[in-house]
């Protein structure tokens, strides 16, 4: 198949794995974020008023504006919910800071409606940019293709009016614009968008490629297959969106109490003023003692039982460099009995680096020529090998003699004239027919060890062999210890990578269980079988191809750095440094936050027992009431700020490998 192919720029260097177009939802674009702003803005307007003993005519209409601004919007939700015959926990905050303004603790009321309402902006905004993140990974794909006409010409269409049976051509450095088989042509194409896999792989006639993935220097013609709803990329879309709607709705361990605490105690309340209203009390009396009743037995001091805990513990993690985007996330993080882990970007660093410099036996060449030579012949190539080859021997303070007559094969390697000699450096398949079984030993050698060889000829003899790595994490091994340690059971590796460079890293870690060779749905299917068996999976990843299971898990890690962005956004959590370390401890302090709450729990249970009690069967005096039922809640408040203290960050990896 021939066609004149337009002279292109090189293909971009690749490093990181390429990032999403971002398409950002402004913030004040969300009717909760300008709400919640507004009742900030006058709550914060109309506090120094209020402590500095200004006039009430002067702060009381914009606490009132507060309770408008920042209320009506869950009021509104509550009570639809309240049509349906549910207690929503939104209508249950309102009332309660109209209650709190009724006894007179204006500004209380104020300032649970202005909490909320920020919550519950924030949690839009979330919503917002998780959705922002789905929608840009179809901008992965290119919006044109070039089609091939039957009659030898081409022309160029939006990539979405592809049909099965076409052809493409794909030009050197272009992203592929459809699912396909190539059928002429050999290039070197990133996949690390839907593999993971951190190197180029060789594409030529009979091998699949996906959409949205980065062609490499050789032209590629590419017959459609699958229609464009069934391409792989569009399918992560579709797994990432279902994922995200069909996952459980979520709540705090103390809302499902809460709801059912503040139906009963709303009954008990009509009770308590109904019943001795009955028999003959007075009505300011029967009155008194049901908003005594109402103040002692009030759930505050049970909300605060989890909300300082799990803030504390939130605060903390994000000084070690792990961002819990909610407290729900924070106190799932620690119910989490299963992990699965990626490979490319998560356990390794995701850039390739060369480790072995191996001079053949009689070449007269030491390390450090070999990689010098090596290094001036690769110097003009954009092949992520080519210029870790190049890195190293910068590293080393080598000097690199000017190329001449460079010239590049995809798939093959590249050849150049270096101080008089022709050098060959490339993939051991093609120059290993050169030099026949010299090579077979070392070869053999590095890529036993997970290694990707690449040889060195000069003037048609073998020079040595070069190991080519994805390095792994300083800390990969005792994090895998220590969470091996919390959860009762070994991590599982999930990749896209080949199964040999997987396993051989999951031995170095200490890792058993290796699926390698997963696409996204294959990952995700990984993820719902364990969920299915009672599981509650922590997943780690980095990629697009990870972001599925990210959003199918019970909680989702993302490796802030070389993360992307839908991988980030779907997460719950993010280790913002990439240090591994942080998981196994976000993980324990999570654990201890679920510990304090409990202990919260116990103490505001007993001076609500022993205040109701009090009043129903003495004279409790309201004072007295209010007094007990604000020193409750700041007990409460102040045993969960507990977790704050930096000796509160638990040294996992330390106690987990000793």
């Amino acid at each position: 198949m021939s066609s004149v192919l337009d002279q292109r720029p090189a293909p971009p260097a690749a490093g990181p794995r390429p990032a999403l177009p971002r398409r950002r939802t402004r913030m004040l674009a969300l009717p909760e974020a300008r709400w919640a702003l507004a009742a900030l803005i006058l709550f914060l307007i109309a506090l120094p008023l209020d402590l500095f003993g200004a006039a009430v005519w002067m702060w009381a209409p914009l606490y009132a504006a507060v309770y408008i601004t920042g209320g009506w919007e869950p009021g509104w939700e509550g009570l639809k919910a309240l049509k349906d015959k549910a207690l929503d926990v939104d209508l249950l905050m309102v009332v309660a800071a109209l209650g709190a303004a009724a006894i007179g603790q204006v500004l209380d009321g104020a300032l649970l409606i202005v909490i909320f309402a920020t919550s519950g902006a924030l949690e839009a905004v979330a919503t917002a940019r998780t959705a922002d993140s789905v929608r840009g990974l179809l901008d992965l794909a290119p919006a044109t293709a070039t089609r091939l006409l039957p009659g030898g010409g081409e022309e160029t269409v939006p990539a979405g009016s592809l049909s099965i049976g076409d052809t493409i051509l794909v030009r050197p450095g272009e992203r592929i614009a459809a699912d396909g088989q190539v059928v002429d042509g050999v290039s070197d194409v990133d996949q690390a968008t839907i593999t993971g896999e951190p190197l180029p792989v060789t594409k030529r006639d009979g091998d699949e490629v996906f959409a949205g993935t980065v062609n490499g220097i050789g032209a590629l013609w590419v017959r459609l297959e699958r229609d464009p709803s069934d391409w792989v990329i569009a399918q992560i879309v579709k797994m990432v969106e279902e994922a995200s709607r069909t996952k459980a709705p979520t709540q705090l361990f103390i809302e499902k109490i809460e709801q059912r605490y503040s139906i009963g105690m709303v009954i008990a309340t009509l009770a308590v003023f109904a019943i001795p209203l009955a028999l003959g009390d007075e009505l300011r009396s029967a009155l008194l003692r049901a908003m005594t009743f109402m103040i002692v037995a009030s759930p505050c001091a049970v909300v605060l039982s989890t909300m300082p805990p799990l803030l504390s513990a939130i605060a903390n993690a994000g000084r070690h460099g792990v961002l819990a985007k909610s407290a729900v996330v924070m106190e799932r993080l620690g119910q989490v009995d299963a992990v699965a882990l990626d490979k490319t970007g998560t356990l390794t660093e995701g850039t390739p680096l060369v480790t072995d410099v191996r001079p053949a036996p009689g070449s007269g060449l030491d390390e450090n020529t070999l990689l010098a030579l090596a290094a001036a012949a690769e110097h003009p190539s954009e092949h992520p090998l080519a210029r870790a080859v190049v890195q190293a021997a910068r590293e080393r303070g080598l000097t690199l003699a000017e190329p001449a007559g460079f010239t590049s094969e995809p798939g093959s390697g590249v050849t150049a004239t270096v101080d008089g000699h022709t050098v060959q450096v490339g993939s051991p398949a093609r120059l290993s027919a050169t030099v026949g079984a010299k090579t077979g030993n070392l070869v053999k050698g590095l890529e036993d060890q997970g290694r990707t060889a690449v040889v060195v000829l000069r003037d048609g003899v073998l020079a040595g062999v070069l190991g080519i790595s994805d390095r792994l994490r300083p800390d990969a091994k005792a994090t895998v210890a220590a969470l091996s340690a919390l959860t009762g059971r070994p991590p599982v590796l999930l990749t896209g990578d080949n199964e040999r460079a997987a396993r051989q890293l999951a031995a170095e870690v200490g890792i058993t269980d290796v699926r390698a060779g997963l696409l996204p749905q294959d990952k995700v299917a990984a993820v719902q079988a364990w969920e299915a068996e009672g599981r509650r999976v922590l997943v780690v990843g980095d990629g697009v191809n990870d972001a599925p299971a990210l959003a199918t898990a019970h909680t989702g890690i993302a490796m802030g750095k070389a993360g992307c962005d839908l991988a980030l956004e779907t997460a719950d959590a993010v280790v913002v440094r990439d240090e591994l370390a942080t998981i196994a401890g976000v993980v324990e302090l999570s654990r201890r936050a679920r510990r304090l709450v409990i202990q919260n729990l116990v103490i505001a249970g007993i001076f609500i027992t022993v205040l109701t009690a009090w009043d129903l069967m003495g004279t409790l005096p309201l004072p007295l009431g209010v007094a007990g039922h604000e020193g409750s809640t700041v007990i409460v408040g102040l045993n969960g700020l507990r977790l704050l203290r930096e000796r509160a960050w638990p040294d996992s990896l330390a106690r987990h490998t000793a």
